[in-house]
């Protein structure tokens, strides 16, 4: 029988209390998702994938890679996006992680912790800033530039250049919003760092592409959904966990060498504070956490529960660490841009 939604990503343990069998927990937790069809094998329906952002954001092309024919629905922000599909509004949801250049997007690790969904997929996009204004707007007449933090960082040296001056940055909440916008308010001297997709849909020109100061400018998104999927055998994984260490000289060490010892491949590792709503829940001890650690570790590593150092190296650690979770086994994305 399959287990309830709770339980199937998590392996959340003392494992000396509870005895649990961490193989058969791990495989319950793990997917079956391709970069190139994340849904696992052929769709039998047409799938609604939310992403955040307006139309033409870099998360919509992320998501039309995975979901070809699916419908995706633009969310506000990151929360609307992954309660969309813990809600049932949505199938999937197609979020960014991290950036080779801005490093990781730490509001969705902390989001991973709320909504317990499960990652059965990832995608690397290729990010291409352009440099979009209103028809008839010559770049010699841009004073300021609008788009998402994380966009204008990765353009700082080109603004500083920009007409010999330099422009002012403004910060919005999305590149393709800042796109919108500009468009909506018919401005004759802003302009917006976006995608050339995001200049097709709201009528702008593009004035300059290839705004970034590094060519090599990719995100790394993961796809998440509420249920698990099956491992298949002729497909290499990769699984992402999240665990606590110890407040003792050593914890952490124990928890990682648990990889070491089996030569397993950390491709990430990321610490954070523990989300406000995951302590609350941690209080009432229903997943065997303990006030006595103050951050949550999130790893990647090359493999899945479906081998054996694996399995084993997940038992080893859910015994040394007071709290570990599955959040997903999924195929590693070779098609990197």
């Amino acid at each position: 029988p399959s287990p309830s939604r709770r339980g199937e990503c998590s392996v959340c343990c003392r494992s000396r209390a509870n005895g649990g069998d961490v193989s058969a927990s791990a495989s319950a937790s793990s997917s079956s998702a391709s970069s190139s069809s994340v849904a696992g094998g052929p769709q039998q329906k047409t799938l609604r994938v939310s992403f955040q952002g307006v139309h033409g954001a870099y998360s919509e092309q992320a998501a039309k890679k995975c979901f070809p024919q699916g419908t995706l629905v633009p969310c506000a922000d990151f929360e609307t996006t992954h309660k969309s599909v813990a809600d049932m509004s949505v199938d999937r949801a197609v979020i960014p992680v991290e950036n080779s250049l801005g490093g990781s997007i730490h509001v969705n690790y902390d989001l991973l912790m709320k909504h317990r969904l499960h990652v059965i997929g990832e995608v690397y996009h290729k990010v291409r800033h352009c440099l979009l204004a209103n028809p008839g707007v010559p770049v010699e007449d841009i004073k300021r530039v609008q788009s998402h933090p994380q966009a204008i960082s990765q353009c700082e040296g080109y603004l500083a250049r920009l007409n010999g001056v330099g422009v002012i940055k403004e910060a919005v909440d999305d590149t393709a919003g800042a796109a919108q916008h500009i468009a909506a308010i018919q401005s004759k001297d802003t302009a917006a760092l976006a995608s050339s997709l995001a200049g097709e849909l709201y009528g702008l020109n593009i004035l300059d592409e290839d705004c970034q100061d590094n060519e090599e400018n990719l995100t790394r998104f993961i796809v998440l959904s509420r249920d698990p999927e099956p491992l298949r055998e002729d497909v290499d994984y990769k699984t992402s966990i999240v665990f606590a260490a110890g407040d003792k000289p050593g914890d952490l060490f124990k928890a990682l060498s648990v990889f070491a010892l089996r030569e397993i491949d950390l491709t990430k590792i990321e610490n954070r504070p523990i989300p406000q709503s995951f302590a609350e829940q941690a209080k009432g001890g229903g997943d065997g956490a303990d006030s006595i650690f103050e951050n949550l570790f999130y790893v990647d590593f090359n493999g899945s529960p479906r081998e054996e150092a694996c399995r084993n190296a997940l038992k080893h650690l859910s015994e040394v660490s007071p709290f570990m979770r599955i959040l997903g086994s999924y195929p590693t994305d070779l098609i990197k841009g």
